[in-house]
């Protein structure tokens, strides 16, 4: 599908990885402008060879750490520089944050809140006035179906995440004035390199995506009514299309993406 993205541009923070990866190498295909930020410069170089091979008619790659307001400045600083305004924003970084109340320390509930919703109210602080310069624009944050269905091993990872959908639609409000069209994408549960990581750790085969699912039963109570987990790339085109020329009248929506589930 043509979403309307030749030469437009696009930073996705999280965009070395997983489901903000996938995004990025969905605008590349459609021949967009992409950053990606990320905090490891040899991951950044990686996927910025991948994606101008995907067709990509420039990729940048932003070395930045979301926990530090004055690297996301600086990054966001060399956007306005070279491409003086903005069409699209995807923030995509997962926290970690796995254990339960009596688990977790308060140094790990502020980390886990710090990367996964500070982060992104940074970065949107940073790409309001570049977005508001674009012809068009639209901000895609990354949720979780957690915030929905409750796991007494996730309470600080599904706090952020809960913040990250409430600021979502608060700016879809907020932002609504400037036409700048704002949604959540709720993804359930994908084999990204996190969630291939815990499998290997529990002892499940981390490619095996109907067992990765069997175990997230196992050990969550959280299956999907598929019977196998997602491929991060499945996701991408979702955001992708979140954030393009096409959607032209959605905003402040919080999409499900979970393999199906019993809740709205």
């Amino acid at each position: 599908m043509d979403l309307g993205l030749a030469g437009a541009t696009a930073v996705v923070q999280g965009g070395t990885q997983g489901m903000g990866k996938a995004a990025a190498r969905c605008f590349a295909d459609d021949g967009a402008r992409v950053a990606v930020l990320a905090r490891t410069r040899a991951d950044l170089d990686a996927t910025c060879a991948d994606l101008l091979a995907r067709g990509a008619r420039e990729a940048i790659g932003l070395q930045a750490d979301v926990t530090r307001l004055d690297e996301v400045t600086d990054a966001f600083g060399t956007v306005g520089d070279q491409w003086g305004g903005l069409n699209i924003l995807v923030n995509a970084t997962g926290p970690a944050g796995l254990g339960g109340i009596e688990d977790l320390t308060d140094e790990q509930w502020i980390e886990t809140i710090e990367l996964g919703a500070m982060g992104m109210v940074r970065c949107v602080r940073a790409a309001i006035p570049l977005l508001r310069k674009a012809e068009w624009a639209r901000i895609v944050n990354v949720s979780a179906h957690s915030t929905k269905r409750q796991s007494a091993g996730l309470i600080a990872y599904t706090a952020a995440k809960a913040m990250v959908t409430s600021v979502t639609k608060n700016l879809s409000l907020a932002l609504a004035k400037d036409e700048i069209l704002v949604n959540t994408v709720s993804p359930g549960s994908f084999a990204t390199e996190a969630l291939k990581g815990w499998a290997q750790a529990v002892g499940i085969d981390p490619d095996d995506l109907y067992a990765i699912m069997a175990g997230i039963d196992e050990h969550f109570g959280h299956p999907a009514h598929l019977p196998r987990a997602g491929d991060a790339e499945e996701i991408g085109p979702v955001i992708a299309f979140a954030a393009s020329r096409r959607n032209t009248y959605m905003t402040g929506a919080n999409i499900n993406v979970d393999g199906g589930s019993d809740f709205a």
